[in-house]
């Protein structure tokens, strides 16, 4: 049992992982949710011993190896959403969905937050507001993410 929950989360983190490195036109780019974020917070929540604060860490540093300019900015970002994730996992999880949808807003603003302020440490800083539509996006996608992510988890064999 544990072990398919384990294979579920690292098959569901790959695929989150490939969604975030498809390449797609600018301005449809601009408006990607932030597909592994969503998914490490999914996991915090239904699975916090196998998708802890280690998962977030590590998941993000995947997606540092793929797409960040400063290796760890994105393990640490991802490291402290789902660490407060994990924290109020039971909280979070006892809400409907449509109100899980404005902690994850608040947890993607966080998350956005902090690679804002490494970036700006590191010099490179993106000033732009376009930054945080993806913010509003993975919002808007958790209610059907959540679904998605959860189906089957009740299934016996």
């Amino acid at each position: 049992m544990i072990a398919e929950s384990r294979g579920r989360l690292l098959i569901s983190a790959l695929v989150a992982l490939a969604l975030t490195a498809i390449p797609l036109p600018h301005w449809l780019d601009l408006a990607r949710p932030a597909f592994l974020v969503l998914t490490v917070l999914h996991w915090s929540i239904n699975a916090p011993r196998s998708g802890g604060v280690a998962f977030g860490f590590f998941a993000g540093l995947m997606l540092d190896v793929i797409q960040g300019p400063v290796l760890g900015e994105h393990a640490l970002a991802l490291a402290l959403v789902s660490y407060v994730f994990v924290r109020e996992h039971q909280r979070i999880r006892s809400k409907p969905s449509f109100q899980q949808a404005l902690f994850v807003l608040v947890a993607l603003v966080v998350y956005e937050v902090v690679l804002f302020m490494i970036d700006g440490w590191t010099g490179h800083p993106v000033t732009s507001p376009v930054r945080w539509i993806h913010t509003l996006t993975g919002a808007l996608i958790w209610p059907p993410a959540s679904a998605i992510l959860g189906y089957g988890a009740g299934r016996r064999s």
